[in-house]
């Protein structure tokens, strides 16, 4: 009873804004998918083995993996390939655990429910593979998004008015690839990266300037739990670096040797909890590779060459012309320095420091990603961005009705447009990897899309499970293609 009334209470005080993320959050719960599958085979590993088996054994989640991520670490006898083995005797499972935390606790709950059922006659497989596991699995990373919008919007109503926050927000949400990662593909890491990048993000600059010692402590410790999800996110770790670096400037041309001493302490406090909040991720690859600093990829790193141009806008999963609405996010941040310079210009480093890592990467495109996922990490920064946008749009116009009008508008268009191509990747209308021609891609969007999304929806809800198994097919008969095709060129 009190936890209800307390639960009410807090939703009186939500704004208007806030009430309606919270119920759009609540409405879309049914297109959370208990699937695992792809990288989230390796994500979900160290969340059921800890839980189920208290130790780091994956080769249950090995065998149980769909067919395009086992093709090649299990072979036709249904054994696991000797060169997936580490020289520890552990699987090579080089994903993050960082998404595994946020499970955890909400499985060690339904694991303790699900015994307990068994104890009473039950019949449901404590395996961590059953439906009550994969369900929680969903439902958190679900709501790991929804937290790394909620954070997002708060961040924005600092700086602009609600409308703009929460139309941003919801622009971000519906028309990103945020969408794929939270709902359809829970079981990847990148709608927990949302968050921790966003509380992130909001801590460090609802703390800006006044941060005492044991605030340092703590921001420092989100920093690490977000390295522990993507790391990557380590450039984002670099906001603070660039608030001290002002605040030394400042101390030194003062000529104030205790300001200077009292910053770095706190910075040293920045560090170490930081690096303890990361420990999760080293003890892990310890365990399985032998060295605290063994990550365990061996993709190659073109620091030389990066390729950002075709990370921005080749068709083969750019961020700007799969995700457009993130193009005007991205143009936002320059009008942002009109609101704050110092936050403009930090978010617009992050973003080009992003850009540049990412284009270094061998896998750039992010294989069979929905657009660049990567980028996903940056969701509260594209937030902040497109509100900035918008915000410029009202005093442009010399009217709030026009430019609400004007910015729902292209909102929704962009939403609508998101929503058809991730039907066509999903349904394999285009190649969920690699390049395709732009005017089929267009083509679908008006003629193909229309025809075939009710019924496609409809079935999402009503045969899921069968749907899914069709889309794996698809999956691995376009990998058996690529594979063909790259012998042949080959020979």
């Amino acid at each position: 009873m009190l936890g209800s009334m307390e639960g009410l209470h807090f939703i009186r005080r939500l704004t208007g804004y806030q009430r309606a993320l919270l119920a759009l959050f609540l409405l879309s719960l049914p297109f959370a998918n208990p699937w695992v599958r792809g990288d989230g085979v390796g994500y979900y590993a160290y969340a059921r083995a800890l839980v189920v088996n208290g130790n780091l054994r994956f080769e249950p989640d090995w065998l149980h993996a769909n067919s395009s991520f086992s093709a090649n670490r299990v072979d036709d006898r249904g054994q696991i390939l000797p060169e997936q083995y580490t020289a520890t005797g552990h699987l090579n499972n080089h994903f993050s655990i960082g998404p595994a935390l946020d499970w955890m606790p909400f499985l060690f709950v339904t694991n303790a429910a699900v015994l307990a059922i068994d104890h009473f006659g039950g019949k449901i497989p404590a395996d961590g593979f059953s439906r009550p596991y994969l369900y929680t699995m969903a439902l958190v990373t679900a709501f790991a998004g929804f937290l790394g919008l909620y954070f997002s919007f708060l961040i924005a109503r600092k700086y602009f008015s609600g409308r703009w926050a929460f139309l941003a927000t919801l622009g971000i949400w519906l028309a990103s690839s945020l969408p794929v990662y939270m709902y359809f593909n829970p079981s990847w890491s990148h709608a927990h990266s949302a968050f921790a990048v966003a509380l992130f993000i909001w801590y460090w600059d609802w703390t800006r300037g006044t941060r005492n010692w044991s605030q340092w402590a703590i921001l420092g410790a989100l920093g690490g739990f977000m390295m522990n999800v993507y790391h990557v996110n380590a450039i984002v770790a670099l906001l603070p670096l660039f608030e001290s670096v002002k605040g030394y400037t400042k101390a030194l041309r003062e000529g104030s040797r205790k300001a200077v001493s009292v910053l770095f302490g706190r910075n040293t406090a920045f560090a170490a909890a930081l690096l303890a909040a990361f420990f999760p991720t080293l003890v892990v690859k310890k365990v399985i590779y032998g060295s605290f600093f063994q990550f365990g990829y061996t993709e190659h790193w073109y620091w030389k060459s990066p390729a950002i141009l075709k990370v921005c806008f080749s068709s083969d999963h750019g961020l700007f012309s799969w995700t457009p609405i993130l193009f005007l996010g991205a143009a936002g941040l320059l009008l942002l320095r009109k609101y704050d310079r110092e936050l403009g210009v930090c978010l617009l480093a992050i973003l080009a420091a992003f850009l540049y890592i990412i284009g270094c990467y061998e896998n750039w495109h992010g294989i069979s990603s929905y657009g660049s996922r990567f980028f996903i990490s940056l969701t509260p920064i594209f937030v902040l961005g497109l509100a900035a946008l918008f915000a410029e749009g009202e005093r442009i116009w010399h009217g709030s009705r026009s430019a609400v009008v004007q910015a729902c508008a292209v909102t929704a268009l962009l939403t609508a447009w998101n929503a058809g191509l991730i039907f066509q990747w999903g349904m394999h209308l285009i190649p969920d990897r690699g390049n395709f021609p732009w005017h089929e891609m267009v083509y679908n969007q008006f003629y193909v899309v229309p025809g075939q999304m009710t019924s496609t929806v409809e079935q999402y809800f009503t045969n899921r499970g069968q749907m899914m198994q069709g889309i794996e097919k698809q999956d691995l008969r376009q990998l058996q293609q690529q594979a063909a095709r790259q012998e042949k060129g080959g020979s």
